[in-house]
């Protein structure tokens, strides 16, 4: 590993995982399960965060840039502890008319841009003349 890398994964957050992270992973990390974009995900190793609730202490190494719209629905219940099996050990297949997941676009070339947007390619609509401004006095 360069230099860089290793500068970054102490002083940054967004790339990847860092030192504190890592360490975490390895000593008591149990891998659980990959997704469609790289990222990694594991459960700690019978430590609960809270004994009353009983739930498990959970989390995602991003692949590349930590951007928490790159996990997918199924992962993301699973890390909010709204379902209790994670998708790589269930057998579930996608509906019809269900849409693969993609991240955010918002920033970037693909991003959704209305009609009458300042940003949105083409000409404006005209205006429809049903609105009138407001002058001071009137």
């Amino acid at each position: 590993m360069a230099l860089k890398d290793t500068l970054l994964r102490i002083f940054t957050w967004w790339n990847g995982q860092t030192v504190s992270v890592a360490l975490q992973t390895a000593r008591t990390g149990i891998f659980v399960g990959e997704d469609d974009f790289g990222n990694k995900y594991y459960k700690a190793e019978g430590a609960l965060i809270d004994r009353s609730v009983g739930s498990e202490r959970r989390w995602v190494v991003y692949n590349g840039y930590a951007d928490a719209s790159k996990v997918p629905p199924g992962w993301r219940g699973w890390l909010c502890h709204n379902v209790d099996v994670a998708p790589s050990e269930e057998t579930y297949q996608p509906k019809a008319w269900q849409k693969p997941h993609i991240e955010n676009q918002t920033g970037t070339a693909n991003a959704y841009r209305p009609a009458g947007s300042q940003l949105s390619w083409g000409q404006r609509p005209a205006a429809t003349g049903d609105y009138v401004s407001w002058t001071p006095g009137e």
